[in-house]
């Protein structure tokens, strides 16, 4: 049949015929909230490139875990911002078991078991040189011996009580090696949420500034591990080789400019997918909210349910307690 027999406005006129046709739906299930922490008591330091972004102590966080289990979101990801005199050549600080990511992963242990807490694994927030890895004499990241640290590293949050260990640093092997490890040592459900498909990306700019990583980088860059954004076919690749080694779940990072990305791997591979929308994609959103340029609340729940939208099981997104809020607000879900 074709018009006027058809009409496509028609379940488009009322809401209750809108809400029912509806295809995707983001709830505060789908959410992870990325925090970053610092050393030190009740304070909180803003982000300048982040606005409405903190770095806070350990109990700080605490007070914001509460407000994140109050709303339901399910899981927070943790990003230690440790001083210089913590950064070394070989990132030793990033399997002290009592470092800052370890300590502030008891805390939330402690105080909100049913709060999922991730971690991430990598060494940029550790290393004199910015990198995500041990470097040579060129500067370049050496895959082997990274892992080694890694693995270390993985061990160390596990043993803190961390159930999700996301490797972001994209050495090969690094999944299987730490798989492994987590087995012969009892950590039997600690998960692994691989950073599968992270692109060497112009969007990460802020983040560094909120890690203290960007000043050691300089103006070097991650082109020898993180892939070529050219790439999809490399990606697909790359997630298959994880869920060899034995990651859970697989990340594709950034986000939006990756939706393709996102709808491939879940339509080809079926695996639990996650996006992150990262903290370029972020800043550029709230310059525009600042400005006045676009609505915050219709902007972000739409840029929000475009993940679930292209097959996302979860979105690590920095407007997660927001996003929560107005769900909470409104309906359980949009």
């Amino acid at each position: 049949m074709t018009f006027p027999f058809v009409r496509m406005r028609r379940m488009r006129k009322d809401d209750f015929s809108r809400r029912l046709m509806r295809e995707h739906r983001l709830s505060a299930d789908d959410l992870i909230y990325p925090m970053f922490v610092i050393e030190g008591q009740n304070t909180r330091e803003a982000v300048p490139s982040m606005p409405g972004v903190e770095r806070v102590t350990i109990d700080v966080l605490l007070k914001e875990a509460e407000e994140l289990v109050a709303l339901g979101i399910p899981m927070v990801a943790l990003f230690p911002v440790v001083g210089e005199g913590k950064k070394s050549l070989q990132a030793e600080e990033a399997y002290n078991p009592d470092g800052l990511a370890q300590r502030a992963i008891r805390a939330l242990r402690q105080h909100f078991p049913e709060l999922g807490v991730m971690t991430d694994v990598a060494l940029d927030p550790f290393t004199t040189h910015g990198q995500d890895g041990i470097i040579d004499d060129d500067g370049y990241v050496l895959n082997d011996i990274t892992t080694e640290v890694l693995v270390k590293q993985a061990l160390s949050h596990a043993a803190a009580g961390a159930q999700v260990v996301a490797p972001s640093d994209m050495m090969d092997g690094r999944i299987g090696a730490i798989r492994e490890a987590l087995e012969l040592e009892g950590f039997i459900n600690t998960r692994i949420m691989a950073y599968s498909a992270k692109y060497a990306s112009a969007y990460y700019g802020p983040f560094r500034d909120a890690v203290g990583s960007s000043g050691n980088l300089g103006k070097g860059n991650k082109f020898t591990y993180q892939m070529d954004p050219a790439n999809t076919d490399e990606a697909i690749r790359e997630v298959l080789l994880d869920i060899e080694e034995g990651a859970d779940m697989v990340m594709v990072k950034p986000g939006m400019p990756y939706l393709d990305v996102v709808r491939r791997v879940k339509s080809e591979l079926g695996v639990p997918t996650y996006a992150y929308q990262v903290s370029g994609e972020y800043a550029m959103q709230m310059a525009a909210f600042e400005n006045g340029w676009l609505d915050k609340d219709q902007v972000m729940m739409e840029s929000l349910l475009a993940f679930k939208r292209a097959g996302a099981d979860g979105i690590l997104t920095y407007f997660a307690k927001d996003a929560a809020l107005l769900l909470q607000n409104t309906s359980r879900s949009v």
